[in-house]
């Protein structure tokens, strides 16, 4: 009679090493030629189908870098389809009210990142920066330093316009915190 033969992971010691009768794990490559990376990264073949190409991270962000989510459907598609994604992501911007992040970790709209980069200065700009570079910049096309200066009073203008932007920024993230 052929009796079962007891495995050695019974009992202390353990006689094999911790995840040694783990079976091997099936990992899907990169799809892009000579990638050797693991490819966990679905992407669309074509627009609007269900085929899917499986790159690594690096090669995921280069092929989505110019595709166009919206190619081939009609006006009234694209608007449908530009609503649901806005009710779907909105609990994104409606989190934004609790102040999870600071400046300069993504948490300034697309306006308060054009006056920064109209006043010079960088994402994680503070409050004092933003008011320095303004005075600064503002000392050189002031309507009074430069009268009759149509170009110089615009250019004033933009730069109060930016200003006023960021401070109201500044105030609300106050507000909130």
């Amino acid at each position: 009679m052929n009796r079962p033969r007891r495995s050695s992971d019974w009992g202390f010691p353990r006689w094999r090493g911790y995840g040694g009768a783990r079976e091997a794990v099936t990992v899907r490559l990169c799809d892009r030629h000579g990638c050797e990376e693991r490819g966990d990264c679905p992407a669309p073949k074509a627009p609007n189908s269900p085929d899917r190409w499986y790159f690594c991270q690096a090669h995921a962000a280069e092929y989505n870098q110019k595709w166009d989510y919206f190619e081939g459907l009609d006006k009234a598609e694209r608007e449908s389809r530009t609503k649901a994604e806005q009710r779907d992501n909105s609990g994104f911007a409606e989190a934004q009210h609790y102040g999870w992040a600071a400046s300069g970790d993504g948490s300034r709209s697309a306006d308060e990142m054009r006056a920064l980069e109209l006043l010079g200065l960088e994402a994680d700009a503070d409050i004092n920066a933003i008011k320095k570079s303004f005075r600064e910049r503002a000392k050189l096309v002031h309507p009074d330093v430069r009268p009759g200066d149509a170009e110089a009073a615009k250019r004033f203008q933009a730069l109060s316009l930016a200003y006023e932007v960021l401070k109201a920024a500044e105030e609300r993230r106050e507000w909130r915190g």
